[in-house]
């Protein structure tokens, strides 16, 4: 597991927008139509494939697990392929749930579309990347442009070759692959372009991998979701951003406010439409809105604000026409 602690939520009245997660009818083969919780005090039952984003992961398996225990007929699957190969799965129809560390992009709006997959955009919850290193490289603060001279050519082989001041040592990095959506994001906002990246670095779309790679090299620097930084602390040391207003370390109320920047984002889940014409997968959705705190809470993931949260519910809502 990728998270502390589980939620002890009562079933149904944890469920603050009015779904009952304790009822309803549904099957992964059913050709029910309709919306929301089915009548008559059934049971939910079926299953829900979710893949995508590994930094949504911890909050997708969070989430499913306790909603699991509560409704112990409904068998959902989490995977973590990545953003891209999320979507990639989710426009094929293979997934109900796409997790994702960014926005869907127009190339997979077309693949949706060509294969008639509709969905709607979820925020549930809010990211910042954390840009680490191993206890033993010394570095405190780095500017955006000293990440760019690092990440976005070759051609820095030391630390020292950025800043006089940073550590005399080889540069080892470790970063998310290209199917990932953290990849995609802060290669945008600090290369300047989307996929524009150094090449010998160490990729994986697992986050988890990152930390062994960067803890496990005296070298080692990388970037990856905040939360995989607050539940390895022990082993990483963070390193402050500076973007022209001073050094700013990640942390919950800077990565909600948005002061961590340019580094803080929003976290999403896209349902389909036809997912959510299954009462299960549109209780799934309504109970990660609901209890969002709790949830973000066990994940060790900055919950949104209720603002965000209103327009979440708003957007389930009108993708299931309820």
């Amino acid at each position: 597991m990728r998270y502390t602690k589980l939620l002890a939520l009562p079933c149904c009245a944890a469920l603050a927008l009015g779904v009952a997660a304790c009822g309803g009818d549904d099957s992964s083969d059913s050709s029910s139509s309709s919306g929301g919780a089915a009548s008559g005090g059934q049971k939910l039952a079926g299953t829900i494939k979710i893949d995508g984003s590994s930094t949504v992961f911890p909050l997708a398996q969070a989430a499913a697990e306790t909603f699991q225990q509560q409704n112990p007929d409904v068998k959902i699957t989490v995977g973590e392929s990545g953003t891209g190969g999320g979507f990639e799965k989710f426009c094929n129809g293979e997934t109900d749930i796409s997790d994702a560390s960014r926005a869907i992009e127009d190339d997979e709006k077309s693949a949706c579309s060509e294969k008639q997959v509709s969905f709607s955009e979820v925020q549930v919850a809010n990211d910042g990347i954390a840009v680490v290193s191993n206890p033993s490289l010394k570095i405190d603060c780095l500017t955006t442009d000293q990440l760019k001279q690092l990440w976005a050519t070759n051609e820095v082989k030391t630390y020292n070759q950025v800043d006089p001041k940073l550590p005399d040592a080889k540069v080892s990095l470790f970063g998310p692959g290209t199917d990932s959506g953290t990849f995609d994001f802060f290669t945008e906002e600090v290369n300047g372009e989307e996929g524009k990246t150094r090449k010998d670095y160490q990729p994986s779309e697992d986050d988890n991998v990152l930390v062994q790679g960067v803890a496990g090299d005296k070298n080692g620097l990388g970037y990856f979701g905040f939360s995989y930084y607050e539940q390895n602390q022990d082993k990483l040391n963070l390193i402050a951003v500076n973007n022209g207003s001073g050094c700013v370390k990640p942390s919950s109320a800077d990565i909600q406010s948005g002061k961590y920047k340019p580094l803080s984002r929003p976290l999403f889940m896209y349902p389909s439409s036809a997912a959510l014409n299954r009462p299960a997968v549109k209780a799934f959705m309504d109970y990660v809105v609901a209890n969002y705190k709790e949830i973000s809470e066990a994940a060790q993931i900055v919950p949104m604000t209720d603002a965000q949260a209103a327009k979440s519910k708003a957007a389930v809502a009108k993708l299931a026409g309820t």
